[in-house]
């Protein structure tokens, strides 16, 4: 909290310094208009004109044009003189801010709570588990599997945490870990694919289609990687595949499922025998 304390001085006192030397400096004058420069460029139309380089009208309005430019920059030459009190008054305005910010913040902030450390979050948040965000659950079910290494059924809740919190590359490692204690759970080779797949935007990649292939083989029964199986088939143009993965799929869903119609608007026809 004294840091803190020190950091808004040390940035209100650099606010200050700041407005001030602008003060101090005032507005830019511009370029001045000198009056040998000025009575150089009339004498050069002049000589234009004499040569026969000039009529009479162009003549005119180039000493038009050059009165009117030489004008402004007299105007614009006029400098900014600061009075004796400005600089007092823009000091008073810079305290006043700071003041007023200090004051805000004491009555509506919370000056004297120390930081409160993750860990201790943390411990807060696992005694009030169903009112926490999924990533607030996901830092719980972690502290967990860190004190149980080796726990399966913790190491896949926390692939499901972390998957609910939109953290796939974190729940895909937390199922790793899980296989690596358990390598024949096909739900865990399943939901490791489909974290995969979500963490490489929706496209399906081999390390996630061999997590499908194994979980389909230790359990014909799972339906997602039956799924996304038959839709990276479909991608490659694999008809038979996909129908092998779908048919069975399509035939397990109710029928009044929007699920079941879509796979059945999807499914490539049969290709028939020659």
């Amino acid at each position: 909290m004294t840091m803190f304390w020190i950091m808004t001085a040390l940035l209100a006192a650099l606010a200050g310094l700041l407005v001030l030397s602008g003060a101090r400096r005032g507005a830019d004058a511009g370029e001045a208009v000198t009056p040998e420069a000025a009575v150089a460029e009339l004498s050069e139309l002049d000589r234009l004109k004499a040569r026969g380089l000039l009529d009479e009208a162009g003549w005119t309005a180039a000493r038009a044009e050059a009165g009117r430019r030489i004008l402004s920059g007299r105007r614009e030459a006029t400098p900014v003189r600061a009075g004796a009190l400005d600089r007092f008054w823009v000091l008073g305005g810079v305290g006043g801010a700071v003041a007023a910010a200090v004051g805000l913040y004491t009555a509506v902030g919370a000056p004297g709570l120390p930081d409160q450390a993750y860990e201790r979050r943390v411990d807060e948040w696992a005694g009030q588990l169903d009112t926490l965000q999924p990533p607030q659950v996901a830092a719980v079910v972690a502290r967990v599997a860190e004190e149980r290494p080796r726990d399966h059924e913790v190491l896949t809740m926390l692939g499901d945490a972390r998957a609910r919190a939109g953290d796939p590359i974190g729940a895909a490692s937390a199922y790793r870990r899980a296989l690596a204690v358990h390598p024949d759970d096909a739900q865990s080779w399943a939901r490791l694919g489909e974290t995969l797949v979500r963490a490489n935007q929706g496209a399906i990649g081999g390390d996630a289609e061999a997590a499908f292939k194994r979980a389909l083989s230790l359990d014909a029964n799972q339906g997602g990687a039956r799924y996304f199986l038959g839709e990276a088939a479909l991608a490659r143009g694999d008809t038979a595949t996909v129908r092998k993965m779908w048919l069975p799929l399509i035939a397990a869903l109710d029928p009044g499922d929007p699920g079941r119609a879509d796979l059945v608007a999807r499914l490539p026809p049969e290709r028939s025998a020659r």
